[in-house]
């Protein structure tokens, strides 16, 4: 018998047989239902046309998608075929079976197609994401900016006090772990995808362009209505967070292309970086390769545009708003606002994630229809991976300033959700403090944990809600669990931000020997492979507060994708029409 078993598996694959190997949307997608999206089937190998049948809920998939899917016969870059058929809505809402057969041999998925509440729960919505927020984040920003006394916070963070809550877990299709584009994609699809993906499915094909297309919540809403859309950053526009609302592409670093997506969906507002890659290639500090100048396309369109915070503030409240603070990234508000590093030498007068939101607030609250903004606090993460830590706090606080200025807005507009959480985690923690009074010339013994902790010394004469200097002489202590080799300092970076780890000539990172003459500095093996040049993401779940009508699908265990759902149905972007269908027996 053994025999005859192995004989018919060698025959099936000298004759060739293939099976449908991945079908687009992923088995257990969540589907808004009047939502476009592109269907496509890969199989393993080459099969004829005439040998493939798709049946959705029993029938001919074209009955459902109304259309015929292009066939491939063999996709570029794979030796297998395909069925494509692009821009396809289900309109009714319920679970559906998909099935593909070829040579014999079958693929199923299901999908859950789901509707929202008939009427909006909420006109306005504001979507605050702390890029890499971790719960140490939150409380090395609380003791900070608040200061302890005798065991209590002496003040809460904004976002401390909002009333729901769920735990997010952050997983991608292709890993346990997630990197900001695929996570934040998830957030505004509803669809989980790959890592460094925005806004599709990755299919296997090279080209990062033609993957299989979701709808994103800019597109969900310029389609069912006419509320305004903002996307406010402190990193370029272009990078993973904010590219999340608009864009579809397997590559994040397309950010040429993600201007011209910007362009096709035109939020009302979009204030933060990269405006190098809004200029033609002929200015200089551009990073297109071509000639198209989208600063002057923006302005011709009705933009007003503003290149500093001066011009921001200044800027009318009514209207479109383009504001580009920055070539790259924007500095950091420690740098800003104290230490003067990074390019603020070059553009002094960035404005800060406070300026930002409450322009975009003020800007998007004229319609009378309602708005969705996000916001991206977005270099707390960009801070945690060189382990920057005062930087990294810094950013938490102003990200918390801004969760401020969304709820004072709500006050007076309650009927604005709120929702303000993170994209992912990292492998940081909180242990105590570092006392340089400590005797001893090792910096590792002036450490303090349990009761040698004690409390850390920062003032608050200046009354901003930071500390008058990160500079003190007992501070907070965080560490990594993960990173490359590199020197502990056990001090604040304040000639600019921390470079954990350089390449040498074998194109490995090692530890930056600019910090190896730096007083008591401890020399730290890596633990992570030696083409990481800094700390990594976590895989832990994501907190996620939110507060404001339609709030009360939050709760929880959820994934990324189950929040979009939650933000449909506030706006009632798919209102039930009828019952939803029902998927036959398998």
């Amino acid at each position: 018998m053994r025999l005859s078993i192995l004989a018919l598996a060698a025959a099936a694959v000298f004759s060739g047989v293939s099976h449908a190997d991945t079908v687009y949307p992923l088995d257990r997608a969540t589907i808004l239902a009047g939502s476009r999206f592109d269907f496509k089937v890969e199989f393993d190998g080459v099969v004829p046309e005439s040998d493939i049948q798709v049946t959705i809920n029993g029938q001919d998939y074209r009955q459902l998608l109304g259309g015929r899917a292009t066939y491939v016969e063999k996709e570029k870059g794979a030796q297998g075929s395909a069925l494509i058929l692009r821009d396809v809505v289900i309109n009714s809402p319920g679970a559906y079976n998909v099935i593909s057969q070829a040579a014999g041999v079958r693929k199923q998925v299901s999908w859950d197609v789901y509707s929202t509440a008939t009427k909006p729960k909420a006109k306005n919505i504001i979507f605050l994401l702390g890029d890499g927020l971790s719960v140490s984040f939150r409380t090395g920003a609380r003791i900070m900016s608040k200061g302890v006394t005798e065991g209590k916070a002496n003040g809460r963070l904004n976002m401390d006090d909002l009333d729901r809550m769920a735990f997010i877990g952050t997983s991608s299709t292709d890993s346990i772990a997630v990197d900001s584009a695929n996570s934040m994609s998830a957030y505004m699809t509803g669809h989980k995808s790959a890592i460094n993906a925005l806004g599709v499915y990755a299919d296997r094909t090279p080209d990062s362009l033609d993957d299989p297309k979701v709808e994103t919540i800019a597109e969900a809403l310029r389609r069912t209505g006419r509320k305004s859309i903002g996307v406010v950053s402190t990193a370029e526009l272009e990078d993973a967070t904010p590219a999340a609302v608009v864009s579809h592409t397997r590559k994040r670093s397309d950010k040429a292309e993600i201007v011209g997506m910007f362009h096709k969906v035109s939020p009302e507002v979009m204030l933060g970086g990269g405006s190098a890659y809004f200029l033609p290639k002929s200015t200089p500090g551009s990073k297109r390769k071509d000639d198209i100048d989208y600063i002057k396309t923006f302005k011709d369109a009705g933009y007003n545009l503003a290149t500093n915070r001066t011009e921001l503030l200044a800027a009318p409240k009514t209207g479109k708003l383009l504001g580009l603070f920055n070539p790259g990234n924007m500095d950091t508000i420690l740098d800003r606002k104290d230490l003067k590093k990074g390019t603020v030498p070059d553009f002094p007068d960035q404005p800060g994630l406070e300026d930002m939101t409450t322009a975009a607030l003020e800007v998007l609250s004229k319609n009378k229809d309602g708005f969705f903004l996000m916001v991206e606090g977005a270099s707390i993460d960009k801070s945690a991976h060189p382990m920057d830590w005062d930087r990294m706090v810094y950013e938490t606080i102003e990200f918390d300033k801004a969760v401020g200025i969304a709820r004072e807005f709500a006050k007076k507009h309650p009927d604005t959700m709120i929702v303000v959480t993170g994209d992912h985690t990292h492998g940081a923690s909180l242990i105590g403090t570092v006392d340089d009074n400590k005797p001893g010339s090792e910096m590792r013994e002036k450490v303090g944990t349990y009761a040698a902790a004690g409390f850390p010394n920062y003032t608050y004469n200046k009354g901003d809600g930071y500390p008058d200097s990160v500079n003190v002489s007992r501070r907070l202590m965080y560490f990594a669990n993960n990173f490359p080799d590199y020197y502990e300092t056990f001090r604040p970076k304040l000639d600019g931000m921390n470079v954990p780890a350089v390449q040498n000539e074998k194109k490995q990172y090692v530890a930056n020997e600019a910090y190896k003459s730096v007083p008591g500095a401890v020399f730290r093996e890596g633990n992570l492979p030696r083409d990481q040049d800094t700390a990594v993401h976590a895989v832990d779940d994501v907190v996620l507060q939110a507060t404001g009508p339609g709030t009360e699908g939050f709760r929880g265990y959820m994934e990324e994708s189950d929040v979009y759902r939650v933000l449909a149905d506030a706006l009632a972007l798919a209102p039930a029409k009828a019952k939803a269908t029902k998927a036959p027996k398998k």
